[in-house]
């Protein structure tokens, strides 16, 4: 990395909850630079004990004022309007380089207000700005009409307070968009809302997935699924219509395996039939294992901006079904490691191939005709080569090569 190996690196991150996509992003920065702090709004938890955070619990972690409060984890999202105030509340003058990883909580536009005055060895002063790339999942979703996790909707008082407050952090979101340097998506499908809404060129470096963990459990376990199931999960929350999935089991009787847990497991519960068994919250070994045996994975998202479980599933040689909209379209090949099932033509509708609203109907045709030896293991293996954290690292790295970062305004 000739071009930034003398100058001094933060990393900023929404906030330290959960390992999810984003976290993977953060891991993989952080062993690219190691000795960069990572700001981010609130960490919760013990890292380090964390197994599957890895190295990111050896790092450098500066929470803001907002973390220190009680119950910081819950309040976030009523107190979002403090957004604005606990960003200003860092100082990154010292950095010469900032990469943000931005999705909910409107983490950018730090570039333009760090700006220092700086005197070289004969004297000379001049002016030094800090160049930001943020690498984005998304914009925040619940700014823009995309679903969310939570169905914040359901009551009036709280669409009033978010129709308010949500006006002024669009502004905020789009003004913050303007002050950085580069944009990085995670997908064609974030590219297009970043062109979209913040009128902004980016790049695509897909997120890195355990591929070769996955496989590896593959191949442990016997490389061909003996299960007669099919299998979901993930977060269970509204946005990823399990239900729609459990419903088409349902009605045709299938078996169907669901891991996992969130704030829908309970209605999901409720709809179930006897043919569908819910796991849990389970270990990364067992998750493989499951996917190594099952008949194929299915995904039901909306609008999914990227979908790692979808690759994870390829890594271990089994097709995907899939809702024919948002990430899944760059990363399944229909017919060869999976197959789309999707609205009525006249339902559909967007700006995404496809997107409109998923019916039970559509999935419940796809399954009836679904056929798993149609599809070769290292197919599915091949394709999800493309998303290994080795392949996410040289992109990161070939960008920053690529570029001169001139902070040096003089």
């Amino acid at each position: 990395m000739a071009n930034v190996n003398n100058l001094k690196v933060a990393l900023v991150h929404d906030y330290l909850k959960e390992f999810g996509g984003a976290e993977r992003v953060l891991l993989a920065l952080h062993e690219i630079f190691p000795e960069a702090p990572i700001f981010t709004i609130f960490s919760k938890g013990r890292l380090g004990k964390l197994g599957r955070l890895g190295k990111l619990g050896e790092a450098r972690i500066i929470q803001s004022w907002f973390g220190k409060l009680p119950f910081c984890d819950r309040l976030i999202s009523p107190l979002r309007f403090l957004i604005p105030l606990i960003w200003e509340s860092f100082n990154f003058r010292e950095y010469d380089l900032v990469i943000s990883s931005a999705s909910w909580a409107i983490t950018k536009g730090f570039g333009s207000r760090s700006i220092t005055s700086i005197k070289d060895t004969t004297g000379i002063t001049g002016r030094k700005r800090m160049v930001e790339i943020c690498y984005c999942h998304t914009p925040p979703r619940y700014l823009y009409g995309y679903e969310t996790s939570k169905d914040w909707q359901r009551h009036w008082w709280v669409r009033a307070y978010a129709a308010v407050v949500n006006h002024f952090l669009r502004i905020y979101d789009f003004q913050q968009a303007q002050k950085v340097d580069y944009f990085i998506a995670n997908s064609k499908e974030v590219q297009q809302r970043i062109k979209k809404f913040y009128r902004g060129d980016s790049v695509v470096i897909n997120p890195p997935v355990d591929v070769g963990g996955f496989r590896s459990a593959s191949r442990r376990i016997g490389g061909v699924g003996k299960g007669d199931y099919f299998l979901t999960g993930g977060r269970l929350e509204r946005a990823k219509n399990f239900d729609l999935i459990i419903k088409a089991c349902n009605q045709l009787k299938i078996p169907l395996k669901v891991y996992g847990s969130g704030s829908q497991e309970r209605s999901l519960r409720s709809i179930s039939g006897k043919t569908v068994e819910f796991v849990g919250k389970i270990s990364d070994e067992e998750r493989q294992r499951l996917m190594s045996e099952c008949r194929a994975f299915i995904v039901a998202a909306v609008d999914e901006d990227f979908g790692i479980t979808p690759v994870e599933a390829m890594a271990c040689g089994k097709p995907v079904i899939a809702y024919r909209g948002g990430g899944y379209l760059e990363t399944v090949v229909e017919g060869k490691t999976g197959i789309f099932f999707y609205p009525p033509p006249s339902r559909q509708g967007g700006t995404s191939e496809g997107r409109g609203e998923p019916t039970v109907e559509s999935l419940v045709e796809v399954l009836k005709e679904f056929d798993p030896q149609k599809f070769k293991p290292e197919d599915c293996h091949k394709q999800a080569e493309k998303f290994s954290k080795t392949i996410f690292k040289k992109k990161i790295v070939e960008f920053l090569d690529s570029h001169r970062f001139k902070t040096d305004l003089h």
